[in-house]
């Protein structure tokens, strides 16, 4: 029996993955620390994307970003967690600290590019008490603590958690690839 291989040698695989960048500033807009960091796409959210982009129709993607708050937290994300069910971990906001204004962040995109699409600004977080934030999420529901939609992809900052206090703004950025 002969062995499998590719035409030309050539092979391709594609792995989604991203990439989080937060920038947190004090309330005169001057820069506190600016953290990279890499997230898994959970297997929810890659399920999400094949179905909607392989055999899905009047599809319009609505992705917004959320905290993850270090109140209660256990462990995580992991690739098993969804919008639903993510047990190690608790979304900052509404009633876990840190508090911020407002709902979730909108995720707008700029055109993809070389295998990549990122957001085309950022999604500012402006704090209205204090705590801990350990990472970021990327969901299809705006509600702060919704677990309904799909939870595309989480990840925790390299380097240690980030405390925040009020009137401090976090500025996360996004960039998906495959």
């Amino acid at each position: 029996m002969g062995a499998m291989g590719f035409r030309n040698g050539f092979s391709e695989v594609a792995r989604a993955a991203g990439r989080f960048t937060a920038v947190l500033r004090d309330k005169d807009g001057n820069e506190i620390s600016r953290r990279e960091f890499p997230n898994l796409v959970t297997t929810q959210g890659k399920n999400d994307a094949l179905d909607k982009y392989l055999s899905g129709s009047a599809y319009t993607a609505a992705f917004y970003v959320g905290l993850i708050s270090s109140a209660s937290y256990g462990a995580g994300p992991v690739a098993g967690d969804t919008a639903a069910s993510h047990a190690g971990w608790l979304e900052a906001g509404a009633t876990n600290a840190p508090t911020y204004s407002g709902a979730r962040k909108t995720a707008a995109w700029s055109a993809a590019a070389s295998g990549s699409k990122s957001l085309s600004a950022g999604a500012v977080f402006t704090f209205t008490g204090s705590g801990t934030v350990k990472g970021c999420f990327l969901t299809t529901a705006s509600a702060v603590d919704a677990t309904s939609g799909i939870l595309y992809s989480a990840g925790l900052f390299t380097g240690g958690d980030q405390p925040v206090v009020s009137t401090n703004t976090l500025t996360v950025t996004y960039t998906a690839s495959l």
